[in-house]
């Protein structure tokens, strides 16, 4: 293994982790979160990973949309001397979406017009951008609540992750759309629209639900038409801490082909946001030392007499496929060393079993440190 981690987060406050699904970035994210906090620092590491398996290797019953402490107490055990502090939670998009509308609401009338609007609770689910936006406005307000010394964000899949990069653009384009202008300002033809044909359609489904889903679209979009330079000015703050200096993104990738091609992918397009690449890590990679290298006839020839023929054959045939593997995996890395620009990436070598629990967290690190 090359490389370690504490090298290249040295400065920095905020640890966004990329990579495509199944490669480990969400126990990549608790290690690293795990070990920066052993070492003095008050870290949060915030997941999104819909199988909750970071409140599992962290023994904690569940995660919610704040952070929790981990008791030191349960790490002691394993033995970890925690000299800072480790805070972990799970990202709820839309509990995030509401507490950021309720902030950014200019009066409590326009909160609760929005909020307890029917179209509403559909509507921040599918907003573009909404879930999204909320992780990086999830990580904007703990960073400017000042309470921790890192934060370690763990994302989804990587062509998911790119939605970070333009959330903020593209939530302001919706607020700033002419659908929701026409709500806001309805006249010429538009007035037209809603006065006859709309009006028709949502008459109709009054009477069938006795509902009035037309007052409620109008009042959901009138009421967030007050919000407009809230969110503008949220996006702008949400795209100048992505960029900051002290933000750094690190991508995870295993070395089978599409992890590799969704990770050269991703940097290319930091590259072209201007964000900072902090180092690659290749998790579950399958490397051999040279004494661990040896000529399958060789190997089948000694272990003839004792195990025969046949078993031997396997044995050895076991050995040329694992030196096979190993081989691919080495030309995948220094693949990835060159697209990514990347003389010395940290790679963390296949370990037994999947990493479940704190021993697993506590190995992982020492990978990702060097020390392992």
């Amino acid at each position: 293994m090359t490389g370690d981690i504490g090298e290249r987060l040295e400065g920095k406050r905020i640890c966004i982790v990329a990579g495509s699904g199944g490669v480990g970035k969400t126990t990549a994210s608790a290690a690293l979160a795990l070990g920066l906090a052993a070492a003095g620092k008050r870290v949060a590491v915030v997941t999104i990973d819909p199988a909750r398996r970071l409140a599992d290797a962290l023994g904690l019953d569940a995660l919610g949309n704040e952070p929790r402490m981990v008791d030191p107490a349960v790490l002691e055990p394993h033995g970890i001397e925690m000299r800072g502090e480790l805070w972990a939670m799970m990202l709820d998009p839309k509990a995030t979406f509401d507490g950021l509308i309720a902030k950014l609401a200019p009066d409590a009338a326009t909160r609760d017009d929005v909020l307890g609007n029917r179209i509403y609770a559909q509507l921040s689910n599918a907003i573009a951008g909404s879930q999204e936006f909320s992780a990086v406005a999830k990580l904007y307000e703990l960073d400017r609540d000042g309470d921790y010394d890192a934060i370690v964000l763990d994302t989804p899949p990587s062509r998911n992750a790119l939605d970070f990069l333009d959330a903020p653009d593209r939530l302001t384009d919706f607020f700033e759309g002419r659908a929701l202008k026409l709500f806001l300002v309805p006249t010429g033809i538009a007035a037209r629209v809603m006065g006859a044909g709309t009006s028709v359609v949502f008459g109709i489904l009054k009477k069938l639900t006795g509902v009035n889903l037309l007052d409620d679209v109008s009042v959901l979009f009138r009421a967030m038409g007050g919000l407009i330079d809230g969110f503008r000015e949220r996006a702008t703050a949400v795209k100048a801490l992505l960029a900051d200096p002290a933000t750094t993104f690190l991508i995870v990738a295993s070395p089978e082909r599409e992890p590799v091609a969704e990770a050269i992918f991703f940097h290319q397009k930091l590259r072209e946001a201007r964000m900072a690449f902090g180092g690659l890590i290749v998790n579950r990679a399958v490397v051999l030392d040279d004494d661990e290298r040896a000529d399958p006839d060789a190997i089948r020839a000694q272990l003839r007499d004792e195990l025969g023929d046949a078993l031997a054959a396997k044995v050895a045939q076991s050995a040329q496929d694992l030196q096979l593997l190993a081989a691919r995996n080495a030309e995948a890395i220094a693949r990835l060393t060159s697209a990514l620009d990347e003389p010395d990436p940290i790679v963390v070598p296949r370990l037994d079993g999947e990493v479940q629990d704190i021993d697993g967290l506590l190995l992982l690190y020492r990978h990702l440190a060097g020390t392992g």
